[in-house]
């Protein structure tokens, strides 16, 4: 396997990495509550997903 022939800089390696960013997720609102969820999981607040009541959340 090829070997690199010099160290790669510190520089180097920070503009390589520039686009290396953690995006926010992308929030939903829960059509019941309408508290902010992730999408396609099920509502930590109401415990609904999809219209049906999936968790049984303790009040």
């Amino acid at each position: 396997m090829a070997q690199p022939k010099k160290k790669t800089s510190s520089s180097k390696q920070g503009h390589r990495r520039s686009h290396w960013k953690a995006e926010a997720p992308n929030l939903s609102s829960c059509k019941n509550c309408k508290a902010p969820k992730l999408s396609h999981t099920v509502c930590q607040v109401c415990g609904q997903y999809n219209g049906k009541q999936v968790l049984a959340v303790a009040e």
